[in-house]
C-alpha cells in the first residue's frame, strides 16, 4: 500500500492527516514524457496530436487519476465562470410546474450548451431580503432574466453592482438589459377582437399575478395601478383595447387549481356570467373550464375560453368534456430561449447583443363559440 503523501504536493486533511493533491496536467505529461502543450492538446482534441502521443497520455492520466483540466484554474485564467444564470420570480419547485418556462429553458440550455456554458438557477430576492442570497455571489458571466419577474428591481440592482451583463425575457424596459420580447398585448387584442368577432360583449379577464404579493380577486383601478408584473398588465390592457370595460380576476399564480378557484367565483349561481373568458395562460384556462363544468355551464355552448401559450394539455384534465384542443394564442417559448441565450454569449465576446421581438399565433380550438342566444346570464 503507498504511503501518504506528504510535503509541498500534499494538502492537509482532517486530523492533520495529509491527502494527494489533485493531479496536474503538468504531471501526466512528465509520466507520459511529451510537452505540456501536447497533453493538453490529447485532452481538448483542438490539435494534431499522434495516436501514439495521444494514448501514451491517455495511459499517464488513467494511472494519476487525472480526470482533466481543472475547471477552476480554467475560469481564472480566462477571466470567467463558464455560467449564464437564469433568474426567476419564484421558488424553482413552482417555477418548474409550468411548461413555460421549462420550455424557455430548453431554448437557453440549447444554445449555450453548444457553446460549452452552463446554466446556474436562481430565485430572484424578495423586495426584504438582505444580501439578495445567490445573486450576490454566485459565478455568473452573464443572467437571464425569465418569465413575468415581479421582483426584477432588486435583481437588476444587485447585477448592475456586479457590472454582469443582463438579457430580459419579457419585461419593462430595464436600462442597460437586452430585450426579448413577445408581443403579449398585441396577441390578447386580437384574441379579444376574435371573441368580438363572434358576437361576444360579456368578457372576463382571468390574470396572473400583478405583483409578489400573488393576491386572489377582483382587480379594480387602484389594484391595477399597484401592479408591476409587465406581461400580466400587457395582456390585460390588450383585452381592454377591445372590451374597455371587462371585469378582471387575478390569481396568485399559472396552475390548473389556480383557474379553478377564480372560475368557481366567477360562475357562482348567484351572479353574473360572462359569455366569454380569457385566460392568461393555458393552465388558468384549464382550470376555467372546469369550474364551468362544475357550475353545470358548457364549454363553449355556454361560456367560451381562450387561453395563452399554446401549451400541450394533458386530456386527462379535460376528460369530462369532448374539447380536445383550447383556443390560445401560442408563443414561441424554445426560440425565445434561444434568442436570450445567443444575446447573452453575444456580450460575453464582445459582440453586439441583438435584441428580439416574437409574435404569437391565435390558433381556434373548440373551447370557443358564438354566445349563447339568451342575454340573461343569471341562471
Amino acid at each position: 500500500m503507498d504511503e501518504p503523501a506528504t510535503g509541498p504536493g500534499a494538502s492537509p486533511s482532517r486530523g492533520g492527516a495529509a491527502r494527494p493533491s489533485r493531479p496536474t496536467l503538468a504531471a501526466v505529461a512528465r509520466a507520459a514524457g511529451v510537452a505540456p502543450s501536447t497533453a493538453s492538446l490529447a485532452f481538448s482534441g483542438l490539435g494534431p496530436v499522434s495516436e501514439d502521443a495521444k494514448a501514451r497520455v491517455l495511459a499517464a492520466a488513467a494511472d494519476l487519476g487525472y480526470g482533466g483540466p481543472d475547471p477552476r484554474a480554467r475560469s481564472l485564467r480566462r477571466g470567467r465562470s463558464g455560467v449564464i444564470g437564469v433568474v426567476m420570480d419564484e421558488r424553482l419547485s413552482d417555477a418548474f410546474r409550468d411548461p413555460v418556462n421549462v420550455l424557455t429553458l430548453d431554448g437557453i440550455a440549447e444554445v449555450a450548451g453548444a457553446a460549452g456554458a452552463s446554466l446556474l438557477l436562481v430565485r430572484s430576492p424578495l423586495d426584504d431580503e438582505q444580501g439578495a442570497g445567490p445573486l450576490v455571489d454566485a459565478p455568473m458571466d452573464a443572467v437571464v432574466l425569465v418569465g413575468c419577474n415581479v421582483r426584477i428591481d432588486p435583481a437588476v440592482a444587485v447585477l448592475r453592482r456586479r457590472q454582469i451583463p443582463v438579457v430580459a425575457i419579457e419585461a419593462d424596459e430595464i436600462e442597460g438589459a437586452v430585450p426579448v420580447q413577445l408581443d403579449n398585448r398585441d396577441a390578447s387584442r386580437r384574441a379579444a377582437e376574435y371573441l368580438q368577432g363572434l358576437g361576444h360583449r360579456d368578457v372576463t379577464v382571468v390574470t396572473l399575478p400583478l405583483d409578489a404579493a400573488r393576491r386572489r380577486g377582483p382587480i379594480d383601478a387602484a389594484r391595477q395601478d399597484e401592479g408591476i408584473a409587465f406581461t400580466t398588465l400587457e395582456r390585460l390592457r390588450g383585452v381592454r383595447e377591445v372590451y374597455p370595460n371587462a371585469v378582471a380576476i387575478e390569481t396568485a399564480g399559472s396552475s390548473v387549481e389556480e383557474g379553478r378557484l377564480a372560475g368557481t367565483e366567477l360562475f357562482a349561481a348567484d351572479g353574473p356570467r360572462p359569455t366569454a373568458v380569457i385566460a392568461q395562460s393555458d393552465l388558468i384556462a384549464v382550470g376555467v373550464i372546469s369550474a364551468a363544468l362544475d357550475a353545470g355551464l358548457r364549454v363553449p355552448e355556454d361560456v367560451s375560453v381562450v387561453g395563452f401559450d399554446g401549451i400541450t394539455v394533458d386530456d386527462s384534465l379535460l376528460h369530462r368534456t369532448p374539447i380536445r384542443h383550447l383556443t390560445t394564442l401560442v408563443q414561441p417559448f424554445v426560440q425565445k430561449g434561444q434568442a436570450a441565450a445567443r444575446a447573452a454569449l453575444a456580450m460575453l465576446e464582445g459582440a453586439e447583443p441583438q435584441p428580439a421581438s416574437f409574435t404569437s399565433e391565435l390558433r381556434v380550438g373548440d373551447t370557443t363559440g358564438p354566445p349563447p342566444d339568451t342575454r340573461t346570464h343569471r341562471h
